[in-house]
């Protein structure tokens, strides 16, 4: 009998000490909740502190830091009322199109008119009749702020740009061409060495190309 209730005893203990192990690990199972509880309402806390104070750094600053620079007004203007690009034109069968500039000094309007470009005229041009000048010199023509719209016959267009861009470069090579024969010529020593010489085939000026078509 005495052994049965030692064992009974020893048991009760066990049970007991295991109960109270649990309740351990249950108390610290909630300490550690509690505390990751605490750890994201701090959290929360310095987030909504930071804002608070952003808005605060905000709600210091002067009103002109809320302008914009008078940089950015002009772009704004500029970009609002100046139209920094200029409409395409639809196509006129037979001619070229451009824009000229009614104030540009080194390229005035009358030395263009001296090569062959007309005004184009608002009737010419469905769609474009916003773009009609109301009076003035250039009444009836199709402008755009200071741009006026000329045009000028392909055939024509194609010999100005012709003789600008291609026959006049030519004009150009053939000078330097005639100084270079002439300082092969005569860059010699007293023995009459030539003391210029060509490597490879120097330049070629020999090459005979067709202008081409221009836009």
């Amino acid at each position: 009998m005495t052994d049965q209730r030692l064992k009974r005893n020893n048991n009760a203990g066990r049970e007991s000490r295991a109960l109270q192990d649990q309740r351990l690990k249950r108390n610290n199972n909630a300490g550690r909740e509690s505390r990751a509880l605490q750890d994201q309402r701090l959290k929360r806390n310095n987030n909504a502190g930071r804002e608070s104070r952003a808005l605060q750094d905000q709600s210091r600053r002067s009103p002109e830091d809320h302008m914009v620079s008078s940089e950015e007004r002009r772009r704004m203007f500029r970009s609002e009322w100046l139209q920094e690009a200029l409409p395409t034109p639809p196509e006129i069968p037979g001619f070229h199109l451009c824009w000229l500039s009614s104030n540009n000094q080194y390229d005035p309007i009358h030395k263009r008119v001296r090569m062959g470009y007309t005004p184009v005229k608002a009737e010419e041009l469905p769609g474009f009749e916003n773009y009609r000048v109301k009076a003035g010199e250039h009444e009836g023509f199709v402008a755009c702020n200071e741009m006026l719209l000329y045009k000028m016959p392909n055939e024509v267009y194609q010999e100005l740009m012709a003789e600008m861009h291609h026959y006049a470069p030519l004009d150009e090579q053939e000078k330097i061409k005639v100084q270079q024969d002439q300082l092969q010529s005569n860059a010699r020593d007293s023995n009459g060495k030539a003391l210029i010489q060509v490597e490879g085939e120097g330049m070629n000026f020999n090459q005979n190309t067709a202008a081409p078509v221009f836009n």
